[in-house]
């Protein structure tokens, strides 16, 4: 009887082993050696389809783009601006919490990422189309991507201990109440997001108001 075949190398074998890599142990846990261990191959056969590890992990970073709900930004989909930015903030922040060890990666920006470029060119488009200029659209697309990576690097409810008598009230006053964040990591976090967002998007209403003619003001004199 013959021995069943192992799957065939592929990128996309790679990249998911990579990634669940990267989400189990971080990025220092991805080597050629280790991957090749995991799925079962010769280190060499890995250079067939990457050239570098940091290739790999540029495809880990794309994959997580490609996460992203950018049904928002269509012609077709009848969102204004400013919910088409909300909608696609929590989804892009989404998608970096289930993944955050890979956003150091994605801080970098899309370089040439078919997944992260879609992401910036549909980010500019509607902004444009919105009635932006493009100068403005670019700002908008790089501050709502340093809001949002921002947020996902780490957690602060998580950055304060589980311990009451570490934030003594004579050095600390207003900390008698931080040894709770940490238990309330989801709450904390989100609100914090969603606050900041609102926070950032009313600004962007502002600014667009100021910017666009009153239409409805009589000039004629």
């Amino acid at each position: 009887m013959a021995r069943p075949r192992k799957p065939l190398l592929s990128r996309d074998r790679i990249v998911m082993a990579a990634s669940a890599l990267v989400d189990a142990e971080g990025l220092e846990a991805v080597s050629t050696r280790r991957l090749a261990a995991e799925l079962g191959v010769s280190g060499p056969s890995l250079y067939n389809h990457f050239r570098t590890k940091d290739e790999i992990l540029e495809a880990v970073a794309d994959a997580v783009s490609a996460q992203v709900d950018l049904s928002m930004f269509e012609e077709r989909d009848d969102r204004d601006w400013r919910t088409a930015l909300h909608d696609w903030a929590v989804s892009y922040r989404a998608a970096l919490t289930d993944h955050p060890h890979i956003v150091p990666v994605l801080a970098r920006g899309p370089g040439r990422r078919p997944a992260g470029l879609r992401v910036a060119d549909a980010v500019f488009g509607a902004m444009v189309r919105a009635g932006w200029p493009p100068a403005q659209a670019t700002y908008i697309g790089a501050l709502m991507r340093y809001f949002i990576t921002g947020s996902a690097l780490g957690s602060f409810a998580l950055g304060f201990v589980d311990d009451a008598t570490a934030y003594d009230p004579a050095d600390y006053p207003h900390l008698g109440q931080a040894h709770l964040l940490a238990e309330r990591q989801q709450q904390v976090d989100e609100g914090s997001f969603e606050t900041g967002l609102r926070a950032l998007l009313d600004g962007l209403s502002l600014q667009f108001e100021r910017m666009t003619p009153d239409t409805d003001t009589d000039t004629s004199g």
